[in-house]
């Protein structure tokens, strides 16, 4: 039994110390990974632009449940940035790797930005969302800015 327990300790310690980038077969899937959810971030995001904009009205329950879809796929396509994805064809800059700590508090900001923009959805004022709003998609532009081609 002992014998048992330190076997499985073992292997999920080992399971534990790959790498994320391990979790993609090739480079081109990290790629397609981290494309997706910028798909579905921005998809989202821009429906919260139309109510910040006043281009459709405010709905405070439409603007929480896309704004928790923002806040949630800001979380993932971060660590599809690996090694051999440098060199795919993608608009991610150089600068992405070579700034690596830059790029990480980037990602982070926007993560930060996401939860205050579902925080202040979930109030229902208008003018909290929109504030909001403009700091994520400042978060957003900011990365653009420096990390991602035109």
């Amino acid at each position: 039994m002992k014998k048992t327990l330190l076997t499985l300790v073992a292997c999920c310690t080992a399971a534990l110390s790959f790498s994320a980038a391990a979790q993609f077969a090739k480079p081109e899937d990290a790629v397609k990974y981290r494309k997706s959810a910028f798909t579905v971030m921005a998809s989202h995001f821009g429906r919260l632009g139309a109510m910040a904009q006043g281009k459709v009205p405010f709905d405070a329950k439409l603007a929480t449940e896309n704004a928790e879809i923002v806040a949630n796929m800001a979380k993932l396509p971060w660590h599809a940035f690996g090694e051999g994805t440098d060199t795919a064809d993608t608009k991610a800059k150089p600068e992405v790797w070579k700034q690596n700590a830059k790029f990480k508090e980037a990602a982070e900001k926007l993560q930060a930005e996401s939860v205050k923009l579902v925080a202040a959805a979930k109030t229902g004022k208008e003018d909290g969302f929109k504030a909001a709003f403009s700091a994520t998609g400042g978060a957003c532009k900011t990365c653009h800015d420096d990390f991602k081609s035109k």
